[in-house]
Formats: structure tokens, sequence, C-alpha cells
């Protein structure tokens, strides 16, 4: 592992030097066809996911995607809770990072896993952009950005009680880093810690080719991958499952919102189908 930490207090040194681009990570690309969540409080656990989601720290845009991503069940099935040490693996634009950060709240820790901000420009714009809102909310009172880079994790070895992870094993599998970054989350972890998994399905009876283009990966696959590295599963959920996909689109999963990847080509029919279909798995670390 990587081990000098990157904290926000760095990052946001960044902010004079970067010049901002656009973001082309699948968390920022918003679409105005996604309709918007119910405003209904909702308590999983110990966390009230009511006040989170309706924080003023969230866009409108990012709130009309919980209905697809379904964050508070989700959560609630990976078992996060509050004062937990937390590391989210390639945060994108913070859409995740919005609920996770104060339901862990200021006793707890959330690790933002940023690729390298020297690795590119473009990197460490994004990374300047990210730590920008991070200043800009008391929400993220207790987080701070770590790097996630070529598979490998920064943060302090055997520290968490969770990591988590949001549509990002295609990337890994596509740059042949996905052994290496399973690896790095199990050393991250304390015993007993748990994995959470969340990523667009691709059809068991599909040629395993397309785990190479298309942005969806078997579940079976991932399973193997994390099993691997020493997890052990401990259940599999349909919370974010979509029946409705059928993961052959012309670009991809990138086809579907929120990308629209075609952009007005049967965008109805796309947005009618919705965001992509998803496995959703929980593994542990097993117990020295």
């Amino acid at each position: 592992m990587i081990r000098s930490l990157l904290f926000a207090t760095v990052s946001l040194g960044l902010l004079a030097a970067c010049t901002p681009q656009a973001d082309m990570a699948e968390e920022d690309m918003a679409s105005e066809d996604t309709m918007a969540a119910k405003g209904d409080d909702m308590t999983a656990g110990t966390v009230d996911y009511g006040p989170i989601l309706a924080g003023e720290h969230r866009s409108d845009e990012n709130r009309a995607r919980d209905r697809y991503r379904r964050p508070a069940e989700t959560l609630a099935f990976f078992g996060l809770e509050p004062g937990m040490t937390v590391v989210e693996i390639g945060p994108g634009g913070g859409w995740y990072t919005e609920i996770i950060a104060p339901a862990v709240g200021p006793e707890g820790r959330l690790y933002a896993a940023h690729n390298d901000p020297a690795s590119s420009e473009r990197a460490a714009a994004g990374v300047a952009r990210f730590a920008e809102k991070l200043a800009g909310s008391d929400a993220y009172a207790g987080t701070e950005l770590a790097i996630f880079s070529g598979g490998e994790l920064n943060t302090p070895d055997g520290a968490a009680d969770m990591v988590l992870t949001f549509r990002n094993v295609h990337n890994w599998y596509m740059g042949d880093v996905a052994e290496t970054a399973f690896s790095s989350f199990y050393d991250a972890l304390k015993p007993g810690g748990v994995l959470g998994v969340v990523e667009h399905r691709l059809p068991e009876t599909s040629d395993d080719e397309l785990q190479k283009t298309s942005g969806y990966m078997k579940q079976s696959a991932v399973i193997a991958m994390a099993e691997a590295a020493g997890f052990k599963l401990v259940e599999a959920s349909e919370i974010n499952a979509n029946p409705n996909d059928t993961a052959d689109y012309p670009k991809g999963v990138w086809t579907l919102p929120p990308r629209f990847a075609e952009g007005e080509t049967d965008r109805a029919k796309y947005a009618a189908i919705g965001e992509s279909d998803r496995m959703t798995l929980k593994f542990v670390k097993p117990a020295a």
C-alpha cells in the first residue's frame, strides 16, 4: 500500500492552481429526465436518512437520483452506523459522499479516496473541485481526502470499519487493476470489517468479453474477485435491481441515464428504462 496520506487540507491548496474542467465521472452527469425522489423521512438502523437526503448540501439533481440508487436502503444493508471509519472508493463528484459523511457523523471518519491529483491535470482539477465541495458544508466535518491510484489505497492498514464502492469495478477490470484493488480493500479493513459493492450487472448468460467494454460485470465475476482477495460473501441484495435493463446497448451502460451516451437518439426509451440493473454485495473480512 502507498503509505502517505493526502488529506483535505492539502487538497484545498490545489484550488488556486487548477482550472475546473467538465467532470466526466458518471456521478456528475445529471439528467433532467430523472424524477424527484420521495421526501418521506426514513430511519435505517441508527441513522435517520430523512434529514440527510433533504439536506441543503445536496442539489436537486442529486436528490432526483435517490429513486434509482436507494441510498438509505443500500447503506442500511451494508450496516453503516454513526461513528464508523469508512473509506469510499472513487467518489467522483461526491453523490454518495453527501450521504455517507453526515451518516457517520462528526465522531466518525470518512476517507474519500480519489485519483492521485499528481497523475494528470484532469485528476488534479477533479480533486480540487471535490475539496471545494468539502469546504462548503459542515456536513463533511469528518471527511478527509485520500488517494486510490492503480488499485492501491493509501489509508492506514486495518483502520476501516467499512469500505464502500459504487459502480467502479468495471473500471478496475478494464484497467487490469481489480486484483490489486480488492487486496488493498482487504488490507484497509479491520478484521470483521465490511466491503460493500454496488456494480452494473451483466446477465450471467452473456459473453464474458462484454465485461471489457460494456461497463457491466457479471455478479459471479465480482464475487470471485473479492473472494480471491480473502473476503467472504455475507449477502447479495436486489435493492438496486432494475429488470427493465437488458444490458445490450450501443454504447454499453453509458447509453442509459444519467449519461445518455447516444444523445437524443432514443432518449425517451432509455429514460423510461432508468438507471442500470445493479448488484449489491456485502462482504466481510474474516476475523483473525
